[in-house]
This record gives C-alpha cells, sequence and structure tokens, in this order.
C-alpha cells in the first residue's frame, strides 16, 4: 500500500519532501521505495530489511489487531502478546518499533487524543493514596455492548495500582467493600485518602470542614484515615490517579470481550501483574511493584477483618438472571423458580460459609429467609443447581393421564394401558395422550369397547385407539360383524377396488397367444 501510494503522488509531481509530508514518513523512506520494483516492495512489506525478526511470527496478530484497532498503542499490543504467548520475552522498545513500521508499511495511521496533566509533588512512602471512579463500554461475547464501572487506587509514591470492577453504578457499600479489598491487596494502608467530590464520599467540602456521608464517615472513623478532597476542577491535585484511570481504560480495557465479571476481575488483576505494576514508570523510571516493597514497609496495618467489614460482607449482590440462576466465580447456581420477576431489580444478597467445601448462601434480603445453598465449586463453567429449583416436567402429563383415565368404566385398564404407551413413547406421550383426548370427545359411547379391543390385539398408541374407534364406528351397526386387528388398520384404504379380469384372459397368456 506505502508502495503504490509513493508512485501516485511521484506520478502528480510531488517532491520528495511533500511525499513525506503527506504520508507522515521520511524522507530516505521515500527514496528508498521510488527506487524500488513492485515485486521488490512485496517482498520488502513480507520482511523488511532483508532479515527475520523476532515479532515476525506474529505479525499476522499485530497486523488483525491494528487494522480492527488502528488507535491501539504499543505498549497495548505488547500486553495482548503477553497474555496469547506468556513465554514471549520481547523488550517493550522492540514491541514499539515493530509496530510503528507495521504502521508506515500498511498505513495504518494511529489517531491519537492527547490530555495534558500537570506535575504533583512527590509524596513520602506511605503517605497518600488515589482513589476515582471510572466507566466503561465493552463488547461482550454475543456481540452486544455492556456498560461496566471500576474503582481505581494508586500509591502516590510508588504507583503501585489496584482496581475492581462490577456492573452496576457504585454504592457507598460497594466502595467501602473495594477499600478493603485495597488494603487487603496492599498490606496495609495510607495515612491520607484522596478523592475527587464524589455524592458516594461527600456532601460538601464546605470551606475544609468536610461534610462525608454518614455511611463513609463512620467507615473513616474505624479506620481512622485522613480524606483529602480534591477542589473542583483541580486535576493536578490527585494527576496520578487521572492518568491510571486513563491508563485502565485505554490499556486493559480497550477493545477487551467481556464474558463475565468474575472472569473480567481476574484477568484486571492478571494484568496489575503482568503490565499495570510491572512496566517501568515513565515519570519514576522504575517498576511500580518493586519500589512497593520499600513503600510497603511504611503503611499502617490494617485487621484482617474489621467489625464494620463483616457488616458489608452480606450486602454483596447479584443479579438474578432470566433463568432462575446468578453467577458467582466463573459458575451459574440455581435460585428457586420465580425468583426473576419481569419488573423488578432482581438482586439477591449472597454470603460465603467457610468450610470445605464452603457454602454460597442466596438471601432475598441481607438478613432475610435463605433461597438457596450450594457447595462452591472449584471448576469454571459449571451450572450447579438443586433439583428442588427445576421445573417438574411430569406434572401436566400426569394431569392429562388421569384426566383421560377418568372417561373409562374400567380405570384399572385404562391406566395400565396409558402407562405403556408412555413406556414405549416417552418423548412423545403428550402427542399420544392428545389424540385420545380427541377420540374420546368424538367417540365417547364406544371408547371402553376400542380400549379392551386395542389391548387384546396389542395396539399401544394414540393412532391406532384412533383408527380402531373409527372402524368400531362404522362396523358396529352391522350385527354379527367380528371387528379384528387387520380391518382396523385396513379402514383407510376401505373405499379401494381391485381391478377384475376374466379367466380367458390368464388362459391365453398361458397357451402363449397373448
Amino acid at each position: 500500500m506505502l508502495y503504490v501510494k509513493i508512485q501516485e503522488l511521484h506520478k502528480r509531481k510531488f517532491k520528495v519532501a511533500q511525499i513525506a509530508k503527506e504520508l507522515k514518513i521520511s524522507r530516505p523512506t521515500v527514496y528508498k521505495y521510488l527506487e524500488m520494483t513492485l515485486e521488490e516492495a512485496r517482498a520488502y512489506s513480507v520482511q523488511p530489511h532483508g532479515r527475520k525478526k523476532k515479532l515476525d511470527e506474529y505479525k499476522d496478530w499485530i497486523l488483525a489487531w491494528l487494522e480492527e484497532y488502528p488507535h491501539l498503542s504499543g505498549a497495548q499490543i505488547h500486553d495482548w502478546l503477553l497474555e496469547r504467548y506468556p513465554d514471549l520475552a520481547v523488550g517493550g522498545s522492540t514491541v514499539r518499533s515493530y509496530v510503528k513500521e507495521i504502521r508506515e508499511i500498511y498505513q495504518i495511521e494511529k489517531k491519537v487524543k492527547v490530555r495534558q496533566y500537570e506535575a504533583v509533588p512527590e509524596q513520602p512512602m506511605g503517605k497518600q493514596l488515589q482513589v476515582d471512579w471510572g466507566e466503561t463500554k465493552q463488547r461482550t461475547s454475543d456481540n452486544k455492548e455492556i456498560k461496566l464501572h471500576f474503582i481505581a487506587f494508586v500509591m502516590a509514591h510508588s504507583r503501585q495500582k489496584y482496581m475492581e470492577w462490577q456492573t452496576r453504578p457504585f454504592t457507598t457499600k460497594d466502595a467501602i467493600r473495594c477499600h478493603e479489598h485495597a488494603f487487603q491487596f496492599y498490606g496495609g494502608r495510607t495515612e491520607e485518602m484522596v478523592y475527587d467530590q464524589d455524592h458516594l464520599i461527600a456532601v460538601s467540602e464546605n470551606a475544609g470542614q468536610l461534610l462525608l456521608t454518614a455511611e463513609f464517615q463512620r467507615y473513616v472513623s474505624e479506620r481512622k484515615f485522613k480524606v483529602h478532597l480534591c477542589r473542583r476542577a483541580d486535576p493536578e491535585s490527585k494527576g496520578m490517579i487521572e492518568n491510571v484511570v486513563k491508563y485502565i481504560k485505554g490499556n486493559f480495557a480497550d477493545s477487551r470481550v467481556f464474558s463475565d465479571i468474575e472472569d473480567w476481575n481476574q484477568r484486571a488483576l492478571q494484568w496489575l501483574h503482568r503490565t499495570g505494576n510491572h512496566q517501568v514508570h515513565q515519570t519514576t523510571k522504575k517498576r511500580p511493584a518493586e519500589v512497593f516493597l520499600l513503600e510497603k514497609q511504611h503503611l499502617q496495618p490494617v485487621s484482617s477483618l474489621l467489625s464494620y467489614e463483616s457488616t458489608h460482607t452480606q450486602s454483596i449482590t447479584r443479579s438474578v438472571s432470566k433463568d432462575n440462576t446468578i453467577r458467582y466465580k466463573s459458575n451459574r447456581y440455581s435460585v428457586p423458580l420465580g425468583t426473576y420477576q419481569t419488573h423488578s431489580e432482581n438482586l439477591v444478597f449472597i454470603e460465603v460459609k467457610a468450610g470445605k467445601p464452603q457454602t454460597l448462601i442466596i438471601r432475598e434480603q441481607v438478613e432475610g429467609e435463605i433461597l438457596a445453598e450450594h457447595e462452591i465449586s472449584l471448576e469454571k463453567g459449571k451450572l450447579i443447581q438443586n433439583r428442588s429449583h427445576t421445573r417438574d416436567r411430569s406434572k401436566g402429563i400426569n394431569e392429562l393421564k388421569q384426566g383421560l383415565i377418568s372417561y373409562f368404566t374400567d380405570q384399572r385398564q385404562a391406566g395400565v394401558y396409558l402407562d405403556e404407551i408412555s413406556k414405549r413413547y416417552p418423548r412423545y406421550r403428550r402427542e399420544h395422550f392428545s389424540i385420545i383426548h380427541e377420540v374420546i370427545q368424538k367417540y365417547s359411547a364406544s371408547i371402553d369397547a376400542v380400549m379392551t379391543k386395542c389391548m387384546t390385539e396389542g395396539l399401544y398408541s394414540g393412532n391406532d385407539f384412533r383408527d380402531m374407534a373409527h372402524h368400531y364406528h362404522l362396523s358396529s351397526h352391522a350385527p354379527g360383524h367380528e371387528i379384528n386387528s387387520h380391518e382396523a388398520h385396513s379402514t383407510r384404504h376401505s373405499g379401494i377396488k381391485a381391478s377384475a379380469r376374466s379367466l380367458n384372459t390368464y388362459t391365453s397368456i398361458l397357451e402363449g397367444r397373448a
């Protein structure tokens, strides 16, 4: 593509400098392509510089990603390669150079959105943790769109990051739960927490005398950390977390396909370990994970389980799907039929009970009656279903069967007959019972005799019952006529007559005169 464009512009009398500016390439590259033939350009695009490169075997993947998502950065391509090929040993600069070369050869332009941030003073170890929220729209595995919400944390000194996602907007309880998870992730807390003026946290800045929401104020009092609220339109005071939110959106979330929230959070932690906290930070020129090993020693210790935390463990909610199941750790667990309601919030509360194995307890209210209990499966993609939560599919069949039996004088005989039909045609018994019901409505006077005859002849099906009833109806008025199974099956052909020939015709054939 680059060769064709250069040759086209050259024919239009563009100068080399003009061609380079138009195509955003260097002048030496323009000279090089002008001296090539089409075949040489094609060979060069397959293997530039005439030598094999380390990433050549991944070229098809990189090219496909760039063609579908032209805005991808070299760092994100690097992360995607490591996710698909964990054993790949290649540096970030190598990937960036290779991606740049691919863009140049195939003319895949990158549209960059630039956002400026002001620098903030470096914070001492263990001093400050910045927090912010974000949301993205992701493509699902069934090609639909879903909005996801996340909370992000970053240590102001080491730049060690943490994030947590959910499929609904955050509440104050959700924010507190995620704070506890973050403290467990870091192994402690900082002296100060920095927030935007979010409605989940604060009511008003109040000239420095902060008015926090009642629920969050209780949490702050128990955890005993300082709260710093940024002034409105003051991004430089928490520029680090602003960059982290942008980094998460642009590197982790961008163009990634969503399947379920448990899998998404697990992949987020893997990304933090692999990329978010492992790659060298462009400002500090150090790896956040390595710097954090020193900063961790300056954190305030936190208990493994707070009394306030215990009041929130049961408030973890899950949405009930249309098939009356909830998702937990990549598996589906059943709830009773009817739990899902069309015009309802369809939220239930879950609790994990310790033990071997662990037990998942599902309630309609936080302290309400237990809807379901399941042993937590260690596998993935499984349906864990309580048999009492399934529909009794035999109920309608049994009611239909009992209704049919009630029409017959000898109900025991009728029950035996219908049981045999069920045994022979288990998948189609409803259809056979429906045919018999139609026959009963049409020939009610003779159904006892038809039943007896069918059982005598061994005719166990709705079709046989219908044919026998029809034949019995036609012939029952002829005295002394005995019904047999052959006649019952022949009623549908009773109007057909065979043609008759004289005996002389056959005699002529035998004598050879025909």
